[in-house]
């Protein structure tokens, strides 16, 4: 197989996984979990405990076993997964709308979307996804919690600033000029 060289900052995670990550655990029956990666902690299920130490250093698609002999693949969270289990500040956007808004607002790789009300992150995190890291996101929040909880998700998911966000607090109507370039 032969590898394409791709940007060095392509908005997602890469490497093993750290603390502080966020990993699915799926069991054979497809069952998904989520769980934040913490030194020291124990995920529990009904087919024994599975040490996140298993994990932290581990690569994607590493199967751990629980304590009963359970095997669970772990790979990091899809979008569409993380949104719904994120800390909010405010109200999400789920997956399907947010999916609506981009098709139907034709956002493409390098445009430049006006995001008024980051919120919890949502809609933000599928629109910097569809603008990749050549295009640009200027979302204006008007207040400062929510505007924390949307950075601090943003940072989590893709693993640090993404180059293309700019977040502002303020009201958009006030801050934007008479054009958004």
């Amino acid at each position: 197989m032969t590898q394409v060289a791709g940007d060095p900052w392509a908005g997602v995670h890469h490497g093993p996984f750290r603390a502080g990550d966020w990993a699915r655990l799926t069991d054979a029956k497809g069952r998904r979990h989520h769980i934040r990666l913490a030194p020291g902690a124990q995920f529990f299920t009904n087919k024994g405990a599975i040490e996140h130490d298993a994990l932290i250093g581990a690569s994607e698609g590493v199967v751990v076993t629980s304590s009963g002999g359970a095997p669970y693949l772990a790979f990091r969270p899809l979008l569409g997964e993380y949104v719904v289990s994120m800390p909010r500040g405010a109200a999400v956007i789920y997956p399907k709308d947010a999916a609506q808004i981009v098709a139907s607002a034709d956002v493409f790789p390098g445009a430049h979307v006006v995001e008024a009300g980051a919120g919890s992150g949502s809609l933000t995190a599928h629109l910097l996804r569809a603008v990749g890291p050549h295009g640009r996101v200027s979302s204006y929040e008007r207040r400062a919690d929510f505007a924390a909880v949307a950075e601090a998700n943003m940072t989590q998911f893709f693993g640090g600033s993404h180059p293309a966000w700019r977040l502002t607090i303020g009201d958009l109507v006030e801050l934007l000029p008479g054009s958004a370039d």
